[in-house]
């Protein structure tokens, strides 16, 4: 969801009414009158008079804000938007009002989604994208809260409904209007969850039970097979195996909320990502987001480069800050491809992973790393994520971490899981503290991705798949002791590590988790704890991005075997690697500037 938050206003952008009508003309303002129009339609507010406010009602009431948004969907071009207008409250007033519990709403999770998806393709499942129409607008406002309206929307309104005149006043010379909210508008803070506890009640009315593990996953059984149903907000996913039970579904819910519009079919577009099921697997791409991000940098990209990021990604240095405009268009640009990383092009996940920690204060080393990112996007634009399972009850994980790697000594933590047809549930992030060695740094690692494979488990088993195997594969063997036998493999340097340890081993226990000794060069998970290059990057890219199965992993590749596994060098140089394997260094060796890999 902070994902979603944050990265809105620059996927599906936003202008103000009067900026839309600029740069669209009729057209914004067409859309606008539509979305006034629609306010009627459900009896969103009613008129209050101004004279019967006192100061602080009226000093509570926030102003109505009229937005043009664009966007970009398949078939669209960044000249040739979808354009939407939207009316919103302006929730800043109501900060601090409600508790969390009061506004905290649910919305699908990715992880969830792609795994549905994927048993949606095995199953060779009908799928349907659909739209409920005014979403927000179908629930009851709770309570009472008052909006303003003024300048040229007021008339608008009253010309929509007469009735409203009478509750016109003058302040400051200018028309004003107060309306008391019925319907849940968008921009209050109770709205999301009012919708969603109206919709999630209303599927649980037709039969459909909803997953403990993510409560945006309504399941019901029809025609002794499964229907399942995703939902953002108002964007569903529906599915079955057979199409007129999705045909059944959706005019069930068209019943309750209005007409949906919909797509059917192999392709579709979902929270801006182009979706195609085919051959039992699932293909995923956000190529004209990636050109909007391309395009939104405040510098061509005129080049392309071979990897996401240098060997030196992590090193940083005294250098000049980027003025305010520059650090700005920085942020902007990060923020769309976090949000790119996370559901199609996990390639760039290491580098964007980086340029996270630096948006607060980017310098131009930071800006230089971003610029890479985009020309190594412009070079692959159209590669996508194939995601598909073998056997979805049979779980396999990789943890992989590289010590000590950033400036002030954290390491890095990677996960990934697989089911045969590229990677879910990555993992890729610093870790929150200091580890005393390589098999601390593991073992946190693990502790950090364990989660992950405890509610993947539980999720597909409330959907009805009984996990037969998991496996989870590590690289150190002395972290693999420690985890399956406690106490009775810890020494001198992990006596203090109790709480990590001991968790990780009962959940083994009770999650019936077998964890295995996995190769280095064998190590998927590497690829996200450090910034790879050459024919390694290559080889690992195309299976985390499902163009090869994960059992290509066990095939011998020359040209890879020599290739970079970067560690926390001075000179960030290439690290070769010889045919007896890595150069291994002392500590005094590693300060005094030479090139070292960590294992």
């Amino acid at each position: 969801n902070l994902i979603e938050n944050f990265t809105s206003g620059f996927i599906f952008a936003q202008l103000s009414a009067k900026q839309g009508i600029k740069k669209y003309g009729k057209e914004a303002e067409i859309q606008l009158l539509a979305e006034f129009k629609q306010l009627m339609e459900y009896k969103t507010f009613h008129g209050r008079k101004a004279s019967d406010l006192t100061y602080e009602q009226k000093k509570k009431a926030a102003n109505m804000i009229n937005l043009i948004e664009e966007k970009v969907n398949r078939g669209h071009t960044d000249e040739n938007p979808v354009l939407k207008g939207r009316s919103v409250f302006n929730g800043r007033v109501q900060r601090g009002l409600y508790t969390k519990e009061e506004t905290a709403s649910p919305t699908v999770s990715q992880d969830a989604f792609f795994l549905t998806s994927i048993i949606d393709a095995i199953e060779e499942r009908d799928v349907a994208i659909t739209d409920v129409k005014g979403a927000y607008l179908n629930a009851k406002m709770k309570g009472e809260v008052l909006m303003k309206i003024t300048g040229k929307e007021v008339d608008l309104f009253c010309l929509l409904d007469p009735s409203l005149e009478e509750f016109v006043a003058i302040e400051n010379g200018k028309r004003v209007l107060y309306v008391q909210l019925d319907k849940a508008l968008y921009g209050c803070v109770q709205s999301a969850l009012l919708w969603y506890e109206l919709y999630s009640s209303t599927l649980q009315d037709m039969g459909f039970e909803l997953n403990p593990c993510d409560m945006c996953v309504a399941n019901a059984i029809i025609e002794g097979k499964q229907c399942t149903i995703c939902w953002y907000v108002d964007d569903n996913k529906i599915s079955h195996v057979n199409s007129k039970v999705v045909d059944d579904v959706i005019e069930k819910i068209e019943k309750k909320f209005g007409k949906m519009s919909q797509t059917r079919g192999e392709d579709h577009d979902f929270l801006g990502m182009n979706i195609t099921f085919k051959h039992k697997k699932v293909k995923v791409g956000m190529k004209k987001h990636i050109l909007k991000a391309i395009n939104t940098f405040s510098e061509d990209i005129t080049r392309d480069a071979a990897t996401p990021a240098t060997s030196y990604l992590f090193k940083t240095r005294e250098v000049d800050k980027l003025d305010e405009k520059k650090a700005e268009n920085f942020h902007s640009v990060v923020a769309s491809l976090l949000f790119i990383s996370r559901r199609c092009r996990l390639d760039i996940q290491i580098a964007v992973a980086f340029l996270c920690t630096r948006v607060s204060e980017p310098d131009l080393d930071d800006w230089n790393k971003l610029r890479r990112v985009l020309q190594y996007l412009r070079g692959t634009i159209d590669l996508t994520l194939t995601i598909g399972a073998d056997d979805i009850t049979e779980m396999k994980s990789w943890v992989d971490v590289s010590y000590g790697i950033h400036d002030d000594c954290k390491s890095h933590t990677g996960g990934v899981m697989s089911w045969g047809w590229g990677v879910l549930l990555t993992k890729c992030q610093k870790q929150k503290l200091n580890t005393k060695s390589s098999t601390e740094g593991e073992i946190v690692g693990v502790s950090d991705f364990l989660p992950n494979v405890i509610w993947a488990r539980m999720f597909l088993e409330a959907q009805g798949f009984e996990i037969k195997k998991n496996i989870l594969y590590q690289d150190n063997q002395s972290s693999i002791k420690i985890e399956k036998n406690g106490k009775k493999s810890s020494g001198q340097k992990t006596k203090h590590m109790d709480n990590r340890y001991f968790w990780i081993k009962d959940r083994l226990e009770t999650e019936g988790i077998d964890v295995e000794y996995c190769p280095t060069e064998l190590m998927i998970a590497d690829f996200f704890t450090k910034p790879l290059q050459g024919a390694l990057f290559r080889k690992f890219r195309d299976i985390v991005l499902g163009y090869k199965h994960i059992s290509t992993l066990n095939e011998d590749d020359e040209d890879s075997s020599s290739q970079e596994r970067v560690g926390k060098g001075v000179s960030g140089e290439t690290v070769k690697r010889s045919d007896d394997g890595p150069s291994v260094v002392s500590y005094a060796e590693a300060v005094k500037g030479k090139q070292y890999v960590i294992e």
